[in-house]
């Protein structure tokens, strides 16, 4: 699928400091893609870029196949982690200046946010000044700011900081309504959490290069360890199996669980095959990698390389 986003050897330096070097990466149209890294690793340096709020200094963004310029800005919407409305203006002029700023007509921006006032049951917020709202609440009124245009492509940067379960629950579901009816979502976040749940690709940048890029079940299967997690009702007579495990007959819950690592030649389905013949199996799975052993990983390597 062709990138709604693509950026080509971007370098952006402040005074000394260089905070992107020589970074390409495309973000596949339709898809959910997390932008990652540790604090100064340059991701708010490239969301900037993308965002025309600065330039870079060498290097391009296309969108959409294009060199990206003004024009594509109706296109996009972007939620920054530093929050920026208006503290004490009403909640709903701000929602209309900011839907007509975006090029709606005042008819549509009423329309809109009128239904996003219900759709998030905010409906007696509309007279409210902004300073009045909890942070959880502000939260949502810039989240509606952000899609009111309903951009095909939206960045979000830490959406969920200051919400609630049950209010990040609101926040995910109207993020993947969005992108069911076309968006591209871009994520830049610290919750990996939120990476296993939603991202369908990652890049991970450190130290202002990108260092690992890719579908999130591609980069799964290449740090995976072969490990495979075995659960039965009673423990396993291992003088049976030609099988050496890694972790054998930890009772949890009632139940004994078994990890074994297997050989590059081994098969899972040969190791369960044996494990039937003397035990009750009650579950078998692959311990794949989390994204926040693989993120700790890849950046602690990294940074031992720059030592």
């Amino acid at each position: 699928m062709n990138p709604i986003v693509e950026t080509k050897n971007l370098y952006k330096r402040y005074g000394d400091f260089l905070a992107l070097d020589n970074v390409s990466l495309k973000i596949p149209k339709g898809s959910i893609f997390g932008l990652l890294g540790p604090n100064g690793a340059g991701k708010t340096s490239l969301i900037r870029i993308i965002t025309q709020i600065t330039a870079a200094d060498q290097g391009e963004v296309l969108f959409d196949g294009e060199k990206i310029n003004p024009k594509h800005i109706g296109r996009i919407g972007y939620l920054p982690e530093e929050r920026g409305l208006y503290k004490k203006s009403k909640v709903g002029e701000q929602l209309l200046y900011f839907a007509q700023l975006k090029g709606m007509s005042k008819e549509l921006a009423l329309e809109k946010t009128k239904n996003w006032f219900i759709r998030l049951d905010i409906k007696d917020w509309w007279n409210k000044n902004l300073e009045e709202l909890s942070k959880g609440m502000a939260q949502k009124v810039q989240f509606i700011s952000t899609v009111i245009h309903e951009p095909e492509f939206i960045i979000l940067d830490e959406p969920f900081s200051g919400f609630d379960p049950v209010n990040s629950d609101v926040i995910r579901d109207e993020i993947l309504r969005l992108h069911a009816n076309g968006a591209t979502i871009l994520f830049s976040t610290h919750r990996m959490d939120t990476v296993e749940e939603l991202c369908s690709h990652i890049v991970l940048i450190d130290k202002s290069k990108k260092v690992l890029d890719g579908s999130t079940k591609d980069i799964k299967n290449q740090f995976r360890k072969h490990i495979f997690q075995v659960q039965t009702q009673d423990s396993i007579d291992f003088t049976k199996l030609p099988w050496q495990p890694e972790k054998m007959n930890e009772e949890k819950d009632g139940y004994f669980q078994t990890s074994f690592k297997l050989g590059e030649n081994q098969s899972p389905n040969e190791l369960l095959g044996d494990i039937i013949q003397n035990a009750q199996v009650i579950g078998f799975q692959e311990q794949l990698p989390s994204f926040h052993d693989i993120f700790v990983q890849v950046v602690t390597q990294n940074q031992e390389k720059h030592a």
